[in-house]
Parts: C-alpha cells; sequence; structure tokens
C-alpha cells in the first residue's frame, strides 16, 4: 500500500511540474518580449501569422521543407469540416470502422473494427489526442480510400497555394516524399480556423470516447497551450524523430488572432515554450483595425423590383482588417465604394447583389461580395394593386 502511495504522490509531482513549466512557458513573454527584441526560434523553420490579413509577422526558414509528422491532419481536418459545412456528411453519422483503420500505430483512440461511431466522436479524438485510426477512418468515409484522400489533400493544397507541400497519408505517419514548410502550415491553419465548428473539439482538454463494448478511451489535447496560454483555443501538434516536435497554434486577444508554427523543434518542451513568445510578440506589438464588418448591415437599402418589398437589407460577405502596429492607426489609408447590380425579385438570403472594392493609395486591394440579407418573394398581381393603391392613396 505505502510503494503504491509513493508511486502516486511521485506521478503527481512530474505532473505539477510538468504543469509549472508549461504556465512558465506561458507567461514569461508577457514580460520579456518588446517590439524591438531580435525573435531567435530554436526549431528548423517557424512563422507567425495574422489570421485576418494572412501578413506574416515573423518568419525564419519559413518556406524549408521538411516532414511535419501530425500536422498533416490539419488538412484531413479542413476536408472533413469542409464536408461537413458543404451538407455532404454529418457530425452525427456513423462510420463503420475498416481493419486498415483500425491496424494503424502511434496515437489512437483504439477504435473497435467493425464498429462504427459517430463521425463528432471520430473527429474529436482526432482533434484533441491525434488519433491515426479516426483519420483513417474520416479519409475512407470522404473519398472511400485512404489512398483516394491524399488526392484530395493535394488537391486541396495546390488550391491553397501550397507550393511546398506534398501529403502521402492522412495521418502523419513517415511515409517517403511527404513534406511541408511552416509557411505552407500557417496557410492550410488559417483556412482549418475558418470552420466554426472546429472550435467546438479544438478547446477540449481532457475527454474520452466510447467503445460499444463499455470501453472508454482516455484522451488529452497534445496542445497544452490550450489549457496554459491566455487565448489559445486550437492548434495540432506533430512528432517523428525525422521531424522532431511540431505544433501549429493559435491564440485570440481582443479580436487580433495570432497562428503560430514551428516545425523541427529540439523538444516538447522548446515547441511551448517559443509558440508562446512568438504569440506574446504578436500581441504586445500588433492589433487589427476593422475596415469592413460582415456582421453589420449596409446602411443604404438596395432597390428591388417586382418584389413584395422595395428595398432589400444587405451586407458585405466578409469582413476586412487592416493590421497595424499598436500605437498607430493607418484606417484612413482606405477608402470603401460600393456597386450594385439590378436586383429582381425573388431574392434569397445570401444572394450576391453587389461588389464592395477597398481601396489603398488607389489601388484595390479586396473585393466583397455584397448580399442579400433577406428573402424577398415576387409579387403578384395583387401585391401590385395595393402598392399602385397605396401611392394614389389620398390621406
Amino acid at each position: 500500500m505505502k510503494k503504491l502511495f509513493s508511486a502516486f504522490l511521485l506521478l503527481l509531482l512530474v505532473c505539477v511540474f510538468a504543469n509549472t513549466s508549461i504556465i512558465a512557458f506561458a507567461e514569461e513573454g508577457d514580460n520579456n518580449i518588446n517590439t524591438g527584441d531580435i525573435l531567435k526560434v530554436d526549431a528548423k523553420s517557424s512563422v507567425l501569422m495574422d489570421y485576418n490579413t494572412g501578413e506574416v509577422l515573423f518568419k525564419q526558414d519559413e518556406n524549408k521543407k521538411g516532414t511535419i509528422a501530425s500536422m498533416c491532419k490539419i488538412m484531413t481536418l479542413l476536408l472533413a469540416f469542409e464536408q461537413i459545412d458543404n451538407g455532404k456528411m454529418s457530425l452525427d453519422e456513423e462510420i463503420p470502422i475498416s481493419s486498415y483503420a483500425g491496424s494503424m500505430g502511434g496515437s489512437q483512440a483504439f477504435l473497435n473494427i467493425g464498429d462504427s461511431y459517430k463521425a463528432s466522436e471520430l473527429i474529436k479524438s482526432i482533434v484533441v489526442g491525434s488519433a491515426n485510426d479516426s483519420a483513417i477512418a474520416i479519409a475512407e468515409r470522404v473519398a472511400g480510400s485512404a489512398e483516394g484522400f491524399v488526392k484530395l489533400m493535394n488537391k486541396r493544397a495546390e488550391e491553397l497555394n501550397m507550393k511546398n507541400t506534398k501529403f502521402a497519408n492522412p495521418t502523419g505517419l513517415p511515409k517517403p516524399d511527404q513534406y511541408s514548410t511552416a509557411l505552407d502550415v500557417a496557410i492550410m491553419t488559417k483556412e482549418l480556423l475558418k470552420h466554426k465548428d472546429y472550435y467546438q473539439f479544438s478547446k477540449i482538454w481532457l475527454d474520452e470516447i466510447s467503445h460499444k463494448d463499455g470501453r472508454k478511451t482516455t484522451i488529452t489535447n497534445t496542445n497544452k497551450l490550450v489549457r496554459f496560454f491566455n487565448g489559445c483555443d486550437g492548434g495540432k501538434t506533430g512528432y517523428t524523430n525525422e521531424a522532431g516536435h511540431c505544433l501549429s497554434c493559435t491564440a485570440e486577444r481582443s479580436g487580433l488572432r495570432l497562428i503560430s508554427v514551428i516545425i523541427g523543434s529540439s523538444s516538447s518542451k522548446q515547441r511551448f515554450k517559443d509558440t508562446s513568445m512568438l504569440l506574446n510578440y504578436g500581441f504586445n506589438n500588433y492589433e487589427n483595425k476593422c475596415i469592413v464588418d460582415c456582421e453589420k448591415t449596409l446602411e443604404n437599402a438596395v432597390k428591388v423590383s417586382g418584389g413584395k418589398s422595395d428595398v432589400l437589407e444587405v451586407k458585405p460577405l466578409e469582413s476586412f482588417y487592416s493590421l497595424t502596429k499598436k500605437g498607430e492607426d493607418n484606417s484612413g489609408e482606405y477608402t470603401v465604394t460600393e456597386k450594385y447590380d439590378k436586383v429582381k425579385a425573388p431574392v434569397k438570403k445570401g444572394d450576391k447583389v453587389g461588389t464592395m472594392y477597398v481601396t489603398k493609395n488607389g489601388i484595390v486591394v479586396k473585393e466583397i461580395d455584397i448580399v442579400a440579407n433577406q428573402d424577398v418573394a415576387r409579387s403578384s398581381i395583387l401585391d401590385s394593386f395595393k402598392k399602385f393603391m397605396d401611392k394614389w392613396k389620398i390621406a
């Protein structure tokens, strides 16, 4: 009994020390990083990117090709969430586990071959526990096979202009001729973060996967900064002997969302330390100014012909931000103009009705679709008669 208690106490002390170390990494940058400091990351390559603008705030061998281990699963997850958002897959649907998926080594959820699991459970185990078996199961559901899914991964990488990336499997397990770069990982992380469903999984620290035979697999988030860094709500780790310790991480404070990527760090401890340093540098020195807000309707309503309503409420399809150093304001350098199409009923919410042009120094830097924010049905003969009578009604 005494030996058991001593072992438990030792394990507790180890956990406390580990957590304390991570907390130290997360906090030290708040006090130690200033604008003038020269940043140096102990890794093969790294990038710090602003999410909203895609601007790179720090880079170190950002285009150096290398293996990225389980960070390949960022693309696996991106394709899964795109299927969900397009209505081609549901979080609630049951996905069967093939013998191939169940044979995966490395990190896994220990899925039962022949059983089926909800897509949400598989995705959770990928995001939180980096489960290889779940990654293969998702790949087979989306593309019919892991090989077919890899083709989709590489096609999507090409669409995202990830010029220095090639995928060979959905898991990141070692395989020849599979590589990426810090910049490309930041690009695909940025794309993944557009999917709101991702955050319901990425913030989880500790959870479990339930199996139909009564077993439970405990999963702990491999991205420790989710728990110990202020504002961190997502990311993906990776490790193999060849890749070293890798981490793509995101955090948001006061409307500024940053993405940090570390490839080939010397230790897990170091990757969390350097990630915290980069993120704190960004938060200490930069901020976003919102030039166009997609959450706000535009002041001028658009005229609609042939509709039950003569006017249409509209808004921009996406937001536009300007990244500035703290204490500076360059929002005055931008002008925004709107050009509308001729709008005829019927109109459905989300239909494009015009274009917004964001201009800086006389150059158009962004074109944004203007879309309907409501439905407008086609008017009937009776509607037209009522409008005519209302127009000529004498008070």
